[in-house]
């Protein structure tokens, strides 16, 4: 569904009306812009009723607080890099380490001696990806043969080594994807492509090259094309340099957000030292070489964003869970430690279970973002306990942290993930774990833990409001957030999508650069969305079309108190350090 032209102001129909920040201090009237930029008159705002409610309002379970309050805010500190939005992504980088203060530096791993040091990390990376590579030819082997019915993510074509090579990039059905994605070195060598083979699209991606570079000899650079619907984004870091061709809802900005998470994927497993230095050796090397074994990852990382929020919010949700349960696991992680760990992370499939964190150090969301896309892209860390170099680019992209991931119990889907800055650390980091299990048993958890794993996620008729379908609330101070089950009438995987695309939408309106947007109501045929966004949270709901603005006011009250009766189940309000 396409947007519509804009109503007129907080009318129905097929539209949006937007209400964007006061100039002043005295609240203004409602403005609504139209498709050519002219302001229609004002009148009354109803989202002007939607203010920062105080603590007093929503409550505070007892705590003594002052000032706002808001859901999901915890009060003993926060676990990650505090981001006022996803903008962190898109702001201006030279490709270095990012910068940080020194108490944000302290404890962080020294960075590598000698690009020796680097190659030998990388090496071991690079067996781990061979495994798995292995690991997936023999699960399709098996297939042909009959013995074993692949994963739904091997079928959709994007394995490493099957369907990427059969796919014609000729035929129309390799045009008619919604979005494609290319990675190319600025020497215009082929990296990476989302559908079809580097090899038959080399002479595309030189071509690509060509206009970046014809446009830098003008002393100007690229940042996106628009025509016949589609867009065309370039982001360049060097030596890469990413481009998407989609035609999707998602605004210019969102694809480059998406086509940063690929750069921060490709540094995760390389190093910004280590890439920067191949490149200054030899300016047309195939990084292919190097990456051989990823593609699958990189798949999966494009796969993610395409249908999990989090990545949209650049939050982390949380696996619902009693305050009692998820303390009992954070204090088991903060006492099994050992002196060579950064972070201790518990999580089931792509929600957080509990994070414990060395004192002073915090962990970026999109850190932890490929962390989780690491673990989901392979079984294989099912079978036992892996010990593999990984670059955190956020945290620092100049060398490899150390990660002993593992699962509890091939029957419970909790994985634990074990960060260190030494190399030879494996038996000391391993023992960390055996530690953690006995003291869960201890203290009686194990049980509350695989209750809540059999319902990972809640559902909206909880809230308790009638014609609310689903939302998206994030506390920007935690860097978390939550949402209910997807349900009907959300229940095929294009509708999915869709109600995806609704929210990307409202959410690159309330992030434009040139004119954000606080408060917007969107109307459709087949349901309506509000957004919310403020200095310490923001809010996406959608709704029945049945329903009013002033019905969709209410429900945004009613659902913040629930959010906030419900809280300590769905955040982490006090996380633990070492």
């Amino acid at each position: 569904m396409q947007p519509g032209p804009f109503a007129a102001p907080w009318a129905g129909g097929d539209g949006l009306a937007g209400c964007s920040p006061p100039a002043g201090p005295a609240p203004l009237g409602a403005t609504e812009w139209g498709e050519k930029g002219r302001s229609l008159p004002a009148k009354p705002c109803p989202f002007c009723t939607l203010r920062p409610p105080t603590a007093s309002v929503w409550g505070t379970g007892g705590r003594t607080l002052h000032g706002p309050l808001f859901p999901g805010a915890g009060q003993e500190g926060a676990m990650f890099v505090h981001t006022r939005s996803y903008e962190d992504l898109t702001s201006p980088e030279d490709g270095a380490a990012v910068a940080r203060s020194p108490e944000e530096r302290r404890g962080e791993p020294a960075e590598p001696t000698s690009m020796e040091q680097i190659s030998k990390d990388f090496s071991e990376l690079s067996t781990q990806l061979t495994g798995m590579a292995l690991d997936l030819e023999e699960e399709m082997r098996q297939s042909k043969e009959g013995k074993l019915e692949l994963s739904p993510q091997t079928t959709r074509r994007d394995s490493v080594l099957s369907g990427k090579e059969e796919e014609d990039v000729t035929m129309d059905a390799w045009r008619m994807h919604r979005k494609h994605v290319f990675v190319l070195s600025e020497a215009g060598k082929p990296v990476y492509s989302r559908y079809g083979s580097e090899e038959a699209l080399s002479s595309t991606m030189g071509v690509m090259m060509a206009l970046v570079s014809f446009l830098e000899a003008e002393k100007n650079a690229i940042r996106s094309i628009h025509a016949d619907g589609y867009k065309v984004v370039f982001v360049r870091r060097s030596p890469l340099v990413l481009v998407a061709v989609a035609r999707t809802r998602q605004s210019e900005q969102e694809i480059a957000h998406e086509l940063l998470y690929i750069y921060y994927q490709i540094l995760s497993l390389l190093t910004w030292t280590q890439l920067n230095h191949i490149f200054q050796q030899k300016q047309n090397y195939d990084l292919r070489r190097l990456l051989a074994g990823s593609e699958r990852i990189t798949d999966n990382l494009l796969d993610l964003m395409a249908h999990d929020p989090s990545f949209l919010m650049g939050a982390v949700r949380c696996l619902p869970l009693a305050a009692s349960v998820r303390d009992a696991v954070s204090t088991s992680l903060q006492q099994a430690k050992a002196k060579s760990l950064v972070f201790s992370i518990l999580l089931s499939g792509n929600q957080l279970v509990s994070l414990v964190r060395k004192k002073d150090q915090f962990l970026h969301p999109i850190d932890l973002h490929l962390l989780f896309n690491l673990i989901s892209s392979s079984s294989s860390f099912r079978e036992g306990e892996a010990w593999t170099p990984i670059c955190l680019p956020k945290f620092n992209s100049s060398g490899f942290f150390h990660a002993h991931i593992s699962y509890l119990e091939q029957e419970m889907d909790l994985c634990l993930l074990l960060v260190s800055t030494d190399r030879e650390d494996f038996f000391t980091v391993s023992d960390c774990k055996r530690r953690f299990q006995e003291r869960l048993r201890r203290r009686g958890v194990h049980h509350a833990l695989q209750e809540a794993l059999r319902t990972p996620f809640y559902s909206v008729a909880q809230v308790g409001i009638p014609d609310l379908r689903h939302f998206i609330y994030k506390s920007k101070s935690s860097g978390l957030f939550t949402s209910p089950e997807i349900e009907a009438p959300y229940v095929q995987e294009e509708e999915k999508e869709r109600l995806l695309g609704l929210y990307q939408y409202l959410h690159s309106r309330a992030h434009n650069s040139s004119r954000p947007l606080k408060n917007i109501y969107f109307t459709g045929p087949r349901e309506n969305l509000l957004a919310w966004v403020t200095s310490a949270f923001e809010l996406y709901i959608c709704y029945s079309p049945l329903g009013t603005k002033a019905g969709a006011i209410s429900a945004v009250n009613k659902l913040m108190k629930w959010i906030r009766k419900e809280e300590d189940r769905l955040f982490i309000l006090t996380p633990q350090t070492y």
